[in-house]
């Protein structure tokens, strides 16, 4: 088989090395001369995608897999297969930008030929596969959509830095815009696929799953933060209450947490309501969310007895552990938070220098003495967190329920945690 993979970002490049390293042949495009340069180096443009640099140095060695610029030159020559797995931007209310993804697909078209299928792996809201892609596609190249050339949607369902292993474990579902089609994107997939590729029965069926899943949980993070929060006015540990109601099987509540970050978790429910805007859960879930950052900054207000003044470290930008990604980042929250009641917010990740922190409007931590913290992303290293990483500090706020409180506490810093019990200092 012959392919070609759009955009070599987290989610195309690992998607283009399990193709190519199945035995095809895969020109890989991305509109970053920087990110096409270092593929053709074998080395892989981001950190912490587990198995890439050694996959990624087999399929450029054995020379299955090239990078270049140019798309339209490389969908002209004809492939069997087009994956493109560009960005769909959006604003801060999590509104869609079409921009990239027009972009792609109008390089795409202008190079498409008659045999080829394309598949779209960006989440999209329900109907944007048959009513904006395959007309594009067509409207570029001049041809049938459905006759000459094939469109399906395949929703990526990987989690960053273990791609290979979802790719290896999860059912991969794909839907068409006619029988045919459905039918050829299922048998290209299982070319390089071992898990099952599933048929949806239609593009918007496969288009409704991704977002069904993702504000799935939203929604269940919500509960559990509403628990939380209602935990904390009764005096009642959260985890506790949430890990007993658990062990009966038809319980699966998520755990409470100081943000909901990423690409996905804050965006799709957005998605989702732009096909059904009546209704209710997805948007009531996203408020619930979008609040915790305040409320984290409310509880450290309360436990040091005022904001004013104080000098407050936010540790971890990121939006989650070990991925150097601050979409939709908690950090922004907080920090605008803290301002609100008065502290002066600083940031430090081990991820991010503070020249990035500050291109991102951030004010990095300079080392000094604070009063106190807020765990907001949970990276391992603060699981070891002790007294002489946080100088001064009286209080740290645990939003993710990593912090060693019983050590802090021992070293006379109270720990403060969403939805249970403050670990305080022993009496002296």
């Amino acid at each position: 088989m012959q392919a070609v993979v759009v955009a070599l970002g987290k989610i195309g490049l690992p998607l283009a090395v399990q193709i190519a390293r199945n035995g095809h042949s895969v020109v890989g495009c991305d509109i970053n001369p920087e990110f096409v340069e270092l593929v053709n180096q074998a080395q892989p443009p981001f950190p912490g995608e587990e198995g890439l640099a050694e996959a990624l140095a087999e399929v450029i060695a054995s020379g299955a897999l090239r990078a270049q610029l140019d798309t339209t030159a490389a969908v002209a020559e004809g492939p069997d297969l087009v994956v493109t797995v560009p960005p769909l931007a959006v604003d801060g209310e999590a509104k869609p930008d079409w921009t990239a993804l027009d972009a792609a697909i109008g390089a795409i078209g202008a190079g498409l030929k008659a045999g080829t299928t394309v598949a779209i792996e960006t989440t999209l809201p329900v109907g944007t596969t048959r009513n904006r892609i395959a007309p594009a596609l067509s409207a570029a190249s001049g041809l049938t959509a459905e006759q000459d050339f094939f469109t399906v949607f395949s929703p990526e369902r990987v989690f960053s830095g273990r791609i290979f292993a979802d790719l290896a474990a999860y059912p991969k579902l794909l839907g068409g815009l006619s029988a045919a089609g459905e039918a050829r994107g299922v048998e290209l997939y299982r070319s390089f696929l071992e898990a099952e590729v599933r048929p949806m029965g239609s593009a918007e069926a496969a288009e409704m799953v991704k977002l069904a899943e993702t504000t799935y949980r939203d929604i269940n993070i919500a509960f559990a933060n509403e628990l939380a929060r209602f935990a904390d006015r009764e005096g009642i540990d959260v985890e506790r209450v949430i890990e007993a109601a658990n062990s009966q099987p038809f319980s699966h509540i998520h755990s409470p947490g100081i943000a909901v970050g990423g690409h996905c978790i804050p965006v799709y429910p957005r998605f989702y309501l732009e096909g059904d805007p009546d209704a209710t859960l997805p948007g009531a879930a996203r408020a619930v969310n979008d609040e915790m950052p305040r409320y984290a900054a409310q509880r450290l207000e309360k436990a040091l007895g005022g904001l004013q003044g104080a000098r407050v470290l936010v540790l971890g930008a990121a939006y989650r552990g070990g991925v150097k990604e601050t979409a939709f980042s908690g950090v922004f929250g907080v920090t605008a938070a803290l301002e609100a009641l008065g502290a002066t917010a600083l940031v430090s990740d081990p991820l991010y220098s503070d020249d990035e922190l500050a291109s991102l409007g951030l004010t990095a931590w300079d080392g000094g003495p604070i009063d106190a913290a807020i765990v907001q992303a949970d990276h391992a290293e603060y699981a070891q967190l002790g007294a002489a990483d946080l100088p001064g500090a009286r209080v740290v706020l645990d939003g993710r329920a990593i912090v060693d409180a019983a050590s802090l506490a021992s070293a006379g810093i109270a720990v403060e945690r969403i939805g249970r019990p403050a670990t305080s200092p022993p009496a002296s």
